[in-house]
């Protein structure tokens, strides 16, 4: 089950962000944006969707003008491989069907090679790289799938 974070669930999702992104602190140099990111502010906005229990995975969408954003997609290392990811990202496109989206969009950081390949299977197309906020992005969309396609 997948249900909409709460406030109470504040101190499990900074936990799970930690414990997911730790491993890339070395790879980039410095802390990824995520592990950066206000999630107090992200749970009051309605952002964030976890699931289980105890909490072992989440997922943060936002509302763009004409797309919905992937910002982050987190799973506790010891839930990884369990298929928790793939649950995550068809909940995603479910919302942004559901939100009447044509389009999600999310970026992930040029050492993350594993979240690339994985959102290139998944059927995300790159649209490109760059510098933005001072890391070194690859860009991705994906058509948000009609119902029948899910």
């Amino acid at each position: 089950m997948i249900r909409q974070a709460i406030a109470a669930d504040l101190r499990a999702v900074k936990t799970i962000v930690a414990r997911a992104y730790t491993k890339y602190v070395a790879r980039i140099g410095a802390p990824p944006g995520p592990m950066l990111d206000d999630y107090a502010v992200r749970i009051a906005a309605h952002q964030i969707f976890v699931t289980g229990d105890p909490i072992n995975g989440l997922i943060v969408l936002i509302d763009g003008p004409d797309h919905l954003l992937l910002d982050n997609i987190a799973v506790d290392p010891d839930a990884q491989g369990s298929g928790l990811g793939r649950i995550l990202l068809d909940f995603a496109d479910a919302e942004a069907r559901r939100r009447g989206f044509t389009e999600l969009r999310l970026y992930t950081h040029q050492t993350m090679v594993e979240n690339i390949a994985l959102y290139t299977k998944r059927g995300w197309q790159e649209t490109g790289r760059r510098v933005s906020s001072g890391l070194a992005r690859v860009f991705f969309s994906k058509p948000t799938p009609t119902a029948t396609e899910s």
